[in-house]
């Protein structure tokens, strides 16, 4: 999937790289997120996805927050460092949450939180086991892989 997405995200490399060098995180991990939730725009409708998403990242969006958002920011370098951030904030919570874990293991468990909230992170064997068709953080870390060495993030 990544490399079908590769022509639509694109449009968004130099912004996805200007997030990563801020945000300090690889520019493949947060393209393989967007081409994961939304493959780079193609399955939006104005920017929203189902189930009350919104933007490449596909942002959960709670009733105070609707309000706020205009139509064009469902690409913006302002919606990619939100998702960003918010990534990073699984991250982090994971990582306190298991002090034990492997590097890759904390990776897949804040990719897999990003998806399905980090309450639902239970141990690294069932890392995956409450996210989107079961193998978020797998497919994702796959999508990355391909872009940093085939698609030039």
């Amino acid at each position: 999937m990544a490399e079908i997405d590769l022509e639509d995200m694109e449009k968004y490399k130099s912004i996805i790289k200007e997030v990563a060098c801020e945000k300090k995180v690889d520019p493949a991990l947060i393209a393989a997120i967007i081409s994961r939730q939304s493959r780079a725009g193609k399955t939006l409708n104005k920017g929203w996805g189902c189930t009350n998403t919104f933007g490449l990242m596909q942002i959960l969006m709670t009733s105070d927050r609707c309000g706020h958002i205009g139509t064009d920011l469902w690409a913006s370098k302002e919606h990619i460092c939100e998702g960003t951030e918010i990534l990073i904030k699984f991250l982090l919570r994971i990582k306190h949450t298991f002090p034990d874990w492997s590097k890759e293991q904390l990776l897949k468990g804040g990719i897999a939180a990003y998806n399905a909230g980090d309450g639902n992170i239970h141990s690294h064997e069932t890392v995956d086991s409450k996210t989107s068709n079961g193998d978020f953080s797998n497919d994702v870390i796959a999508r990355a892989q391909w872009y940093r060495t085939d698609g030039g993030f």
